[in-house]
């Protein structure tokens, strides 16, 4: 594999994502992340636009080898942020290669520059591939995640 190049994401970059985004739905074997198409394009430039948001991309050319969205966090009890890696893919013939690697190297180059306090990323029990790759990071912490109903509950 030649070496690879990553960037971020910006404006003009909307099929990109678009292309990302198929990756993720192959990489968590999740059909339905695609729904019934991609967001419209002024949607995801607006995404793109937002100064919060991170995507990367691993490129070999033309090729996508992998990519990351996280999101920068503002924190209000200091002047500061966090960074939550919030989704990480490889192309399947790519992985084990070092992309997955290199984009979260960039990750924290980016988040050290914009004087962010932590990264932090979420991986399922079971998750092997992922545990393993996170654990040359950083140590696991004992959290429990929760997913909130949105809809009105009448125990609430």
């Amino acid at each position: 594999m030649q070496p690879m190049a990553i960037r971020r994401l910006g404006a003009g970059d909307e099929a990109m994502l678009v292309r990302l985004n198929a990756l993720f739905a192959v990489a968590f074997e999740d059909p339905d992340l695609l729904g019934d198409g991609p967001p419209d394009p002024a949607y995801l430039a607006g995404l793109l636009g937002l100064p919060h948001m991170h995507v990367l991309v691993a490129m070999d050319n033309a090729t996508l080898l992998g990519g990351l969205v996280a999101y920068e966090l503002p924190k209000i009890e200091r002047s500061r942020s966090e960074f939550y890696l919030y989704d990480l893919a490889v192309a399947e013939p790519y992985r084990r290669r070092g992309v997955a690697r290199a984009l979260i190297e960039r990750l924290r180059e980016m988040a050290r520059r914009s004087g962010a306090a932590d990264l932090y990323v979420q991986a399922d029990f079971g998750d092997d591939p992922a545990v393993a790759l996170y654990s040359r990071f950083g140590a696991p912490q004992p959290v429990m995640h929760f997913d909130l109903e949105l809809k009105d509950d009448p125990k609430a």
